[in-house]
Order: structure tokens, then sequence, then C-alpha cells
């Protein structure tokens, strides 16, 4: 070696010994961990590798080369093995490392008298140009399915017929359903712009509606809707404004008087309803509420208002409005709270109600009830409780606690007389063994009812017995299969979070492609009452099969050590591990999908199911309920309490009532850096053959903009899949329009090839669907921008319009 050795040479050797130790250590102790749990030897071998290199650095032996090329060469072959072509697996792997060998080359003219500066300059250059070349692949989308066969555009073959009711026919003009029309294929005949021109796509206009909320919980996650002239906003605490479509300017407000403690686990509302009399009947043409704006509120009011100013229609119940919550017995602050947009299916207005999950298993009643729309008369109750039993019922407490709800949007059919509803659990989501037998059958489904009756026509379970929090929360969407001989089959789409999708008949619950029971884990917390098997869709599924040790991340080996020893400690044995009180699960799909409440669009010209998907897991353990009393879980009486701050679904929930709690790490992130223990992407967006259930592409649906470690965003234009929440819209003019993800972009995506050709960045939060319409000849691309809690996106109240240059 050389006899001399400069200070800052010195300081440089000294500073990555002591790096390599510490490294070196923490190896070491969780590799042995590891081991002991059953896992990989790598990282106690490569451990002892670094503590050997840091004591030779340390000492300044040319031995210090040797052990740290070793632990060079075994990471390389280790990531290799494991890792494969997957980008996102080699940088927890072999991106430190390569760090470490590019300060370790500085070092070697030091360690080895016939080490010239230059010679060791080679080798830096070497490794430094390995690591820009491998960070300039994190530029390249990862995990891409580029497009093939894409179907060409045939009429609109696959419109739904649902009806001749102002929402049914497919929307150009107007916007007058949540999902643009009754079918809820959230497509616009709209074709201004276009995938030649969307690049010139620029703001027309903003507009704020609203407060912006102060506390812990927010995000509206509104879409609007659009009727002749105006533009309808749900905003914060279910503020309703209506706009001027082509400039944004408001023409009313209506302010229903709810407070900040009504909200619930958030503060959605996700759209409004629409009614107008028929065009026919020149008796109510012109008159008061001929056309009305319905609203459910989260202090659980259906208000009607006339959609020309805004006022009551006095005619609807009491001034104007009537209380979903009569005949519930004692309801609590955001136990009950409407958050999706009620559905009008010939004249019965159907409501839901989210009813808070996790907190106590026997609180208000899940039931959905119905309305006559003009005048707010009861017409009948569903409660999946007494599935039988529509009636409507007076009393205090005539609905059993803790039934099932229906918190997601809905679907109707005018010509069919039904409703689908997508039936969620009772409110204990992970204990199944007190749910009724009505309860066990209906929840969690998707249930068509007789729209005059309330009766169920057929009922399709999507899981048995659930204990995972497997709800339904994408609304489901309608169309028609032509067949040769000139005749339609109507259809319905059933995506679940579990990452299936099925496609059922709609008139008769039966599947159209084949649903394969598959024997699934046994045992858990109530081993006697997990079902043998589960239903898994053989049309597509969103999942993206096992999790396994080697899909944990994590930024460096240490984090992902730390989350492979976490996967060992779990009981996972692949989807539909029981929950235990003696061990955690790995949850994967999570509770947050496959598809949650952002559903999926259909282009019925091309025949295409456009969704986009979280794929995450969680880490779930059931609570004993001593020990959830000894740290003091109890269920508040007002959900939004200052005291109670928002935090993930079943992250401490004491399921009240029932023996055990539940403690659900959602995304299962690492406390300290925050970053999640699986391997990226965390989310995309695919398209699906409607007529085999073919993938015709898949990619990655985000970007690490305003995303990274610790909370901080980076700033990147990475694409690395984030979770996402929110639907998309799809144009005939081929574009789908989506911002959904975590980095408060709002896209166009070529429809036929799946890449991006536009995006723009929001002022909030772009957690909601957006709605195309026309306005004085000009189409508009319109989103809500309310930001989201749980996605840790920023709050705002804004409505932003896009449109080409005049």
């Amino acid at each position: 070696m050389n006899s001399s050795e400069k200070p800052l040479v010195r300081a440089g050797r000294w500073l990555l010994s002591l790096v390599l130790a510490v490294f070196g250590l923490c190896m070491v102790g969780g590799g042995i961990w590891l081991i002991a749990l059953g896992g990989n030897w790598y990282y106690a071998i490569a451990g002892l590798l670094s503590l050997g290199s840091a004591i030779g650095l340390a000492r300044r032996r040319p031995s210090a080369s040797l052990w740290f090329g070793a632990l060079f060469l075994l990471t390389l072959a280790w990531t290799v093995w494991e890792a494969g072509s997957r980008y996102w697996a080699w940088v927890p792997r072999f991106a430190l490392v390569l760090v470490l060998a590019i300060g370790f080359s500085l070092l070697l003219p030091t360690l080895h008298a016939r080490m010239t500066r230059r010679r060791a300059g080679a080798v830096t250059g070497v490794l430094v140009a390995a690591f820009l070349v491998a960070t300039g692949l994190a530029f390249v989308p990862q995990g891409v399915t580029e497009a093939e066969n894409v179907p060409a555009v045939a009429g609109n073959a696959f419109e739904a017929a649902t009806g001749a009711g102002t929402d049914s026919a497919l929307p150009s003009t107007d916007w007058p359903a949540y999902g643009g029309n009754q079918a809820a294929m959230r497509y616009s005949l709209a074709s201004q712009i276009t995938p030649a021109n969307v690049k010139n796509l620029a703001v027309a206009w903003t507009a704020e509606v609203g407060e912006v909320p102060s506390d812990s919980r927010w995000g509206v996650q509104n879409t609007p809707l659009k009727i002749a002239d105006s533009l309808y906003v749900c905003g914060y605490l279910n503020t309703v404004t209506a706009l001027d479509a082509a400039t944004g300017k408001a023409k009313w407000t209506f302010d229903p008087g709810v407070t900040s403690k009504a909200v619930p686990y958030t503060p959605a509302c996700r759209s409004l309803a629409y009614f107008a009399e028929p065009a026919a009947d020149t008796a109510t043409a012109g008159a008061t509420c001929a056309t009305r704006i319905i609203v459910g509120t989260l202090d659980a009011r259906i208000i009607e208002l006339d959609a020309r100013d805004g006022k009551r229609c006095d005619s609807f119940g009491s001034n104007g409005e009537v209380k979903l919550t009569e005949g519930m017995g004692e309801v609590y602050q955001g136990y009950v709270a409407i958050t999706s947009a009620p559905a009008v299916v010939r004249d019965t207005l159907i409501v839901g109600h989210t009813t808070i999950d996790g907190q106590r298993a026997y609180g208000p009643s899940g039931v959905t009830k119905a309305y006559d729309v003009r005048t707010g008369k009861l017409k009948w109750a569903w409660d999946a409780a007494t599935p039988m039993d529509t009636a409507p019922r007076v009393g205090e407490d005539v609905y059993k606690r803790g039934s099932p709800d229906v918190w997601t949007s809905f679907t109707g059919d005018n010509k069919l007389g039904l409703v689908y509803l997508p039936v969620a659990n009772a409110s204990g989501d992970y204990y199944s063994s007190e749910r009724t037998p009505e309860e066990l059958k209906y929840s969690p489904s998707l249930t068509a009812l007789d729209v005059e009756t309330g009766q169920p026509r057929w009922t399709f379970q999507n899981t048995h017995a659930d204990v995972w929090d497997n709800d339904p929360g994408s609304p489901p969407t309608l169309f028609d299969y032509p067949q040769a001989d000139g005749t339609r089959i109507p259809a319905v789409i059933f995506p679940t979070k579990s990452g299936d999708v099925y496609v059922l008949n709609r008139e008769t619950g039966k599947p159209l492609f084949p649903v394969e029971e598959r024997p699934v884990p046994q045992g858990g917390f109530e081993p006697a009452a997990r079902s043998k098997t589960q239903p898994f869709s053989l049309f597509n599924s969103l999942a993206k099969g096992d999790m396994t040790p080697e899909k944990t991340w994590g930024l460096t080996p240490l984090d992902q050590l730390a989350c492979r020893i976490q996967y060992h400690q779990a009981d996972y044995r692949g989807q539909y591990t029981p929950p235990s009180v003696d061990k955690p699960i790995i949850n994967y799909p999570g509770y947050n999908g496959g598809s949650d409440w952002g559903g999926v669009a259909l282009d019925p010209a091309r025949g295409l199911i456009i969704a986009n998907y979280n794929d995450m897991p969680n880490y779930t353990r059931l609570v004993s309920r001593a020990e959830a009393d000894k740290l003091g879980w109890k269920a508040p009486q007002i959900i939004n309490d200052p005291g109670y701050k928002a935090h993930g679904e079943g992250a401490g929930d004491p399921q009240e009532g029932l023996p055990v709690a539940v403690d659900v790490n959602a995304g299962w992130q690492m406390k300290f850096t925050g970053m999640l223990c699986k391997e990226p992407p965390y989310g995309g967006i695919r398209a699906i053959d409607v007529r085999d259930g073919r993938t015709v592409w898949d990619r990655p649906l985000g970007t690490a903009r305003k995303n990274g470690p610790f909370g901080l965003p980076t700033g990147l234009p990475i694409v690395i899949g984030t979770p996402n929440n929110g639907g998309s819209v799809v144009t005939k003019s081929g574009l789908v329009f989506i911002a959904a993800a975590t980095d408060d972009l709002i896209r166009a995506i070529d429809i036929t090839t799946g890449k991006t050709v536009w995006s723009a960045p929001l002022p909030a939060g772009g957690q909601a669907m957006p709605m195309v319409y026309e306005a004085g000849g000009r189409e508009y691309v319109v989103i809500t921008a309310t930001g989201h809690h749980f996605m840790h996106t920023p709050r705002g109240n804004f409505v932003v319009a896009y449109a080409l240059p005049q």
C-alpha cells in the first residue's frame, strides 16, 4: 500500500469503514433473526463480509478489497437469482452495495501499492456508469403489457338498453348521472378532443366549491352532474353549487347545514342524483321542481332541490327532505352517512349509506331504503339481515343493528325494473360467527332488487363468510352482449377488491363466464366458520398472484430485511389466509383493492373495459378483547372527534361487541420510512376485452412525483405505479381520462396503446372520477380536486375544467 495517506483520504476510509461496520452489524443481527424464522441466509452472510471489509479498511489492509469484492459478487449473483429481470427488485438488493462499491473504488490506491489512481479511476468509472445506467432505467416504465390485438370500433355494439329515461342513452353534451348514464359506462360520445390534439388541452376555468376541511379527514371524491347549461357540484359538508358549465361561475349555492361532527371515515359526496319529469308531461313542464337535484348528506338526510334555483322541493318529505335514520334506533355521530349518490330507477329513489366499520359491531343498521321520488314516501326498505321483509316498518329500532350496508354507488335498470346493490359486510368486518344465515348469504355480494317491491331477484356472493373486508366498493357497470341471432344478453360487470372481475347476466345473476370454487387456507380464529372454497373468476382478475418473500421491498437491504422478517412472522398461505390472534396475516390484495370505489369504465364501441386497480397487501392481526381493553381501544361517540385522529381503516379498531378487535397496517407500510413492504408497482390500469376477458394492455399508473420515503416527494416523473382511488372516463375519440393516483396529475391515455399522451398537475389530490361534456359547442374535461387523507394527497376545494384553446 502507499506509505503516505492524505487526511481527506484517511477521513474517507474511516467513514466508509464505519458505514460498512454499521451495515454489517445490522445485516448480521437481522439476518440471524431471519434464518431463525426459516428465511434467506444472504443477509447474515453479506453482513459478515461487510464486517470483514470494515475491519480491513480500518486497519488499512489489502484484504479489505477481498472481503468487499466477495460481498459485491455475492450480492450481484443473489440479485440476479432472486430478482431476474424485475427492475424494482434490484433496487433494495443491489443499489446500496453499488454505491458503496463506488466509494470503495476511490480508496483502492491507499490499500494497494501497485494500484495507480488511473486504474482505480477506471474501476470507479465503470461503477459510476453502471449506476447511471441503472438510474436511467428507473425512468422506463416497468411491468408493462403492451397493447395487442386492440378491437376495432364497431358502432356501439355493447351499449346497455336500460329503457327510455333521460339518463339511459350514452351521454354527449350532458353528464346526468355519476357514471355518465344509468348503465354507469363512464363513456361520452364527445369527440372534439382526440389523441392527436389532446396535447393542446389547457385549463379553461377553475372554481372553488365549499370549504376546505381543516381537520384530519378530507376527500370529497365528487363527480359533478351536467344538465343543460349547468354543472352541479357537491362540496365539503354537502354544499351544493350550480356552476355555469362553460365558465365555472356560480349560479346558486345550497348549504344543508351539515356540521363536521357528521363526517364518517371521509366527508365523501361522490355524486348527486338527478330526476326530471317526463318531457311528454306538459302539466309539469316548467313547474317548480320539474327537474330535481338530489343530495344525500353526511348526517343521513335526503334533500331534493329545484335544479333551476337550488330551493327545496317542498312536495318531497318535510321541507324538501327525509331522514334515512328513522327506525334505526340509537345513531352515533358519523356512524350513518350517505357518501355515494342515490339512484333513481323509474320513479323510485333508492338510498344506501355507509355504516362506520370496526367500531361497534352492533351499531346502526345498514338498511337500504326506497322512496317515491316526488313525495318522499317510503316505498320499501331492504335489510340483508331480513331480506324478504321489505315492507316499510314503523318504530324506534325496527332493523337489526350492525347489519350489512351498501356504502358505495349502485346502478339501476329502468327496463328490467331492477337496482343492483354491492352489499358490504356487517359492521364487524373481521369476525363472522355472529352473522345470521341471511347475512352470510347476502354479504358481501351483488344483489338485484325489484325496484317496485324491494324483493331480491338474485344475489351473487363474491366472498364466502368474509373476514378480510372484501365488501364490494365498485359500482356495477351494465352493458349488452349482441348475439348472432340478433338478440342481446343483458349483462353486468362486477369488479371486486379481491381483483376478480365477474360478468353476470343482469336479469338472472348467472355468470356468463366460468366462476371456479377453489380450496382456500383454513384455520384462523374461527376455524369452523371458514368456507373451504372461494369463488374465483375465470373471466379476468386484477390480482397479481401470491405474495412471496422475494417480493418484499425497501430502498435498501436493511428495510427489505425488516419487511422480510415481518413476512416470515406472519401466517400467509396465499389469498384468503384466515386472520388470527396468534400471528398477523398478509391479506393480498388488501381492502383497497383490486378494484375499489373507482370502478371501471366501458367503451361500448370497442368493447373494452378500462380498470384501474391497486396492488397492495394489508398486514392484519386480530387482537384479543383483553389486549384491546388494555390498550384503551374504545368506540368513539363522534367519529370525527378532534381527539380521535383519522387513520387507516382497521388500524386499532375495537369492534366492540365481538370477541376480537383488529389492527390493520393498510398497504403494509414501514412505520419508519412510510414505504410499502411490497415491491412496486402499487397500482395500474388495464384494458380488458369484454368479449372474452383477455387483457389487451396493462401499465403501472402513477409516478413518484409526489411520493418518496418519509413522506418526502421526489419530484421525479418515474412511473412507479402508485396507490390510486377514483375511476376513469372514456371518450368516443379513444381517450381515457383519469387522475386517481397519488402524484396529483390528471392524464389522458390513448385507449389503443395504453400510453399517456397528456398530463397536467392538479391543485390538490385528484381522488375522484373525471367527467366529459359539451357546452356552447366546446368539449370540457372536468375533475374535482379535493385530495384524500388516507392517500396522503393535499386537500382542496377545486373544480378544474380543461378544454382545447378557442
